[in-house]
């Protein structure tokens, strides 16, 4: 390629220096291209796992399958404007050093990164980076799978659309947006309870069983009539016995799905789009993300399928953190809306010993400190909110201590022992700690 041929694909696709490497891969040039983004993510892996095998790929698999997820099915891309970036300052001090305790030994950051299999790691303390980590070959550039981390950002475009007056309430029946579903299983669901995971509705997400709903979705997603099959499979479910909605708390992703769906037919825009108007591009993020898309530019997947770099995922949970509030100060939220969002259901399943307050909202879960823990981490347990997804994915936002923390990470399995979560408690709260003024 030429000189001048090269300076007018960088004009063309609107790429910087930075992607000047990628002039040397013009397929993955064009595939970028084709898919809408204006910078092609790095790294741009040639190789990529099956995405019907996402349940069993190994570690190695992941890392690659994970960080181009956004290239393996059709998506929806939501734009950032460059003219509006909200920027992050770095902390003149950074990350103190830090130590937490857990299983009777003292560990630290290093340790951290290893127990998890942390692919990226981003800390913010009042909207300025403490702490930025890359690994296996990612970069700033990366476009990373939220898993059902997903669910979250759902959560919040709920809300907004319902300030908007496009949604009329939480106590909205969903099939008042979505009458295909009446004489289903999910007639007589409320919004609230889609999203509180208490619907009632059969449904197994055990990501270990390659025969649970959750497997044929994935198998689903991977087909080239991904819609019709996640459409049918979902609105195949059945009801628990005798089990109304609101009583019984069940993780459920394909309910998750019909959030999207009902945010979908509320607004008349795809998750992506509505995203991108209403918060991308005015919270001010940096680089453009994909959205899996069952129907290209009409369905997206609400129960994971988010794409995003890390830096933007900060911007996202430092948005969550000021309350759902701009730069500027103005409010997208309903004002109770976090607190209704983290007020915990009291369904049965939600409500156990280590989570007696209950451990899940609209899509946002509370994580109970370990047992045995001293209050000041009983206090840290209580003040976060947790986006959680498969493989160690996390976005954990502490408004009081205006500290948010994102990790990327590539479990050994879905979801992971108990204690990767208790690590992961423990360890932003030695970040809070670490960070406090003295």
């Amino acid at each position: 390629m030429s000189g001048v041929k090269a300076l007018l694909t960088l004009a063309l696709l609107g790429l910087g220096g930075s992607s000047l490497q990628s002039l040397a891969e013009p397929a993955a040039l064009a595939q970028c291209h084709r898919i809408g983004l204006r910078a092609c993510p790095q790294p741009f892996d040639e190789n990529l796992p099956p995405a019907r095998d996402m349940l069993t790929w190994t570690q190695a698999e992941r890392v690659v399958g994970f960080r181009n997820t956004y290239r393996q099915y059709p998506g929806d891309v939501f734009h950032a404007d460059p003219a509006h970036v909200l920027a992050l300052s770095r902390m003149q001090t950074g990350l103190p050093p830090l130590r937490y305790s857990m299983d009777h030994h003292d560990w630290g950051l290093d340790d951290y990164l290893q127990h998890q299999s942390v692919t990226g790691l981003l800390v913010l303390k009042d909207g300025r980076i403490a702490y930025e980590h890359y690994a296996r070959g990612n970069t700033q550039s990366t476009l990373w799978t939220s898993r059902s981390v997903a669910k979250s950002v759902v959560s919040i475009l709920v809300g907004i659309a319902i300030r908007e007056g496009r949604i009329k309430s939480v106590d909205s029946a969903i099939t008042d947006y979505l009458p295909d579903l009446k004489r289903t299983a999910w007639e007589g669901v409320s919004l609230r309870s889609l999203l509180q995971h208490t619907s009632g509705v059969a449904w197994n997400e055990n990501y270990a069983d390659p025969k649970s709903d959750f497997a044929q979705l994935t198998r689903c997603e991977a087909r080239d009539d991904a819609y019709e099959c996640v459409w049918k499979l979902v609105r195949s479910v059945k009801r628990r016995p005798g089990v109304k909605p609101g009583e019984i708390w069940s993780y459920n992703t394909g309910g998750a799905w019909l959030v999207g769906r009902v945010l979908e037919s509320a607004t008349g825009m795809t998750l992506a789009h509505y995203l991108e108007t209403r918060l991308w591009r005015r919270v001010g993020m940096e680089s453009d993300g994909v959205w899996e898309a069952l129907l290209a530019g009409k369905v997206d997947m609400g129960g994971h399928g988010f794409n995003a770099t890390l830096r933007d995922w900060g911007r996202f949970g430092w948005f969550v953190a000021r309350g759902g509030r701009l730069p500027d100060g103005q409010a997208l939220l309903p004002e109770d809306w976090m607190s209704q969002s983290t007020a915990w259901t009291q369904a049965r399943g939600s409500v156990t010993p280590a989570t007696p307050q209950g451990m899940y909202g609209y899509q946002w879960w509370h994580l109970p400190a370990p047992q045995g823990s001293g209050e000041d981490v009983k206090a840290t347990a209580g003040q976060t909110i947790w986006g959680e997804g498969i493989f160690g994915q996390v976005l954990a936002v502490n408004a009081h201590s205006h500290l948010v923390m994102v990790q990327w990470s590539t479990y050994k399995d879905a979801d992971g022992p108990d204690a990767l979560s208790d690590e992961q408690l423990l360890f932003f709260h030695a970040i809070d700690e670490s960070l406090r003024a003295p």
